[in-house]
């Protein structure tokens, strides 16, 4: 397992191997919530790392201070929920005794159990997850019978749509790098953005390439990560998921998010063929089919990364692309869609609207089907590696480890017991040294490659 932390391995609570970094974050919060410096509000749990098995009973505890002392006769909420849904499991109030107070809850299915601690009114809070046996997650629902041929015909609609592909040179912001903007067009009128490097002088057939997906909102393709890649000795492209012209003022993009792209993502949900991932996977299809297209190109071996929104193409690529020899994928959306059927979370991050008797829309519920990653992960020959938080909400970590259970291929994930959506250092460190890995390095110039970033920064 990769990290600059320690790392645990679950051997005694799970039959697969599963890493736990203990990195700690520095600063506990509910989500949208900020800390003060004068308090501090943490929730730790009975068992380290934090992995129980059905039925057994977590504790969690509470400690709260304001300026270094203990809080005293202060009232604080609690709840316990099955990875973050509703209604709690349990929850109640109750009164600081120095500082002091236990909550306690189990799960009788595979899966996570999350604790938020809110003291009156005040945002601050602080918020912890446990574990229940995560390895026996399975999808809550399998493929749709025309799974295959709807995607089938995607792909058979992007390959018969004309790209005419436009490469232009860019100013490199690395030295031994070129890069290029890349423009061009997708089924449906829909227009694709790019950038991509490589190394100066490379040769035809001799690199790897390496397809960078972004996450969620609205911005320009990524020139610094392409070089990054492009100086570590790939082929990049990275593409931005709304076919914006690239290098643009910020405002310009801020602009769009606030206004006609605002709420993309959870836009026209009631259909297969109107959801916004219908034409991201697209644009998804025609990275993969340019960057292949390269004459430097190796023919050998095709990586995809993202976090997030990027994760869930990732993993999609994986299923779409039977030349994808590495997927990375970081706290990834679209994973398990449907868990809400069986009272748990859902990875559709708000695609599936929830009614006030807690029924999902049935449309919407059968639309994110079709995107969902449990489905591409029994479709894919790659090699897989997935980060997941375990007090996550955007992404929820049930959802990953349905994903992930079921990877066919060799796998690793790494998980942050402590974390929430966040893009982890340690993650970024340890999908580059897996990458780094799969394209033939040695651990001795992986380290040094390392070295050589980390004194850039």
């Amino acid at each position: 397992m990769f990290t600059s932390r320690v790392l645990l391995l679950i051997s005694l609570l799970c039959p697969l191997a599963c890493t736990l970094s203990q990195t700690k974050p520095a600063f506990e919060w509910v989500d949208g919530a900020k800390q003060s410096p004068d308090y501090r509000f943490k929730i730790t749990t009975d068992r380290d790392p934090p992995i129980y098995h059905v039925g057994e009973k977590v504790t969690f505890s509470l400690s709260a201070t304001h300026k270094g002392q203990p809080i005293d006769g202060k009232e604080v909420k609690w709840s316990i929920t099955n990875d973050g849904t509703h209604p709690a499991l349990q929850e109640g109030k109750v009164v600081l005794k120095n500082g002091q107070a236990e909550f306690s809850g189990s799960l009788n299915q595979p899966g996570f159990l999350q604790c938020v601690v809110i003291p009156g009114e005040s945002v601050l809070g602080a918020k912890a997850g446990a574990a229940i046996d995560p390895l026996e997650i399975k999808p809550s629902l399998p493929a749709p019978g025309d799974f295959d041929a709807f995607w089938d015909a995607q792909k058979k609609l992007v390959k018969e749509n004309p790209a005419n592909v436009k490469i232009t040179p860019v100013k490199s912001p690395v030295d031994g790098v070129e890069c290029f903007d890349v423009q061009a067009q997708c089924p449906e009128g829909a227009h694709f953005s790019a950038y991509m490097a490589r190394p100066v002088g490379a040769k035809p057939g001799t690199l790897a390439a390496i397809v960078c997906t972004q996450g969620a909102g609205v911005a320009s393709s990524r020139l610094s990560v392409v070089a990054g890649w492009a100086k570590d000795g790939l082929l990049a492209l990275d593409f931005n998921v709304h076919g914006l012209p690239n290098g643009q003022p910020q405002a310009f993009y801020s602009d769009l998010y606030k206004g006609p792209l605002k709420g993309y993502f959870v836009k026209n949900p009631d259909s297969r063929e109107t959801l916004f991932g219908r034409v991201m996977y697209h644009r998804l299809l025609r990275a993969l089919e340019i960057v292949t297209s390269q004459p430097e190109w190796n023919g050998k071996q095709l990586i995809v990364h993202g976090r997030s929104q990027g994760g869930g193409q990732a993993i999609a690529a994986a299923g779409l692309d039977p030349r994808v020899t590495l997927m990375c994928a970081q706290i990834p959306v679209f994973c398990d869609n449907t868990g809400m059927i069986l009272g748990r979370s859902s990875g559709s991050h708000g695609i599936v609207a929830i009614d006030e008797k807690g029924v999902p829309n049935p449309k919407a519920l059968e639309a994110v089907r079709y995107y969902d990653g449990t489905n591409w992960a029994t479709r894919t020959k790659a090699e897989g590696f997935f980060t997941v938080g375990f007090i996550d909400t955007s992404c929820p970590p049930t959802g990953i480890y349905a994903v992930y259970n079921i990877w066919p291929n060799k796998k690793d994930i790494l998980s942050f017991p402590r974390w929430g959506h966040i893009a982890a250092p340690e993650g970024d460190e340890a999908v580059r040294k897996k990458v780094l890995a799969h394209i033939g390095r040695t651990p001795e110039e992986i380290s040094a490659a390392v070295a050589k970033k980390d004194t850039k920064k």
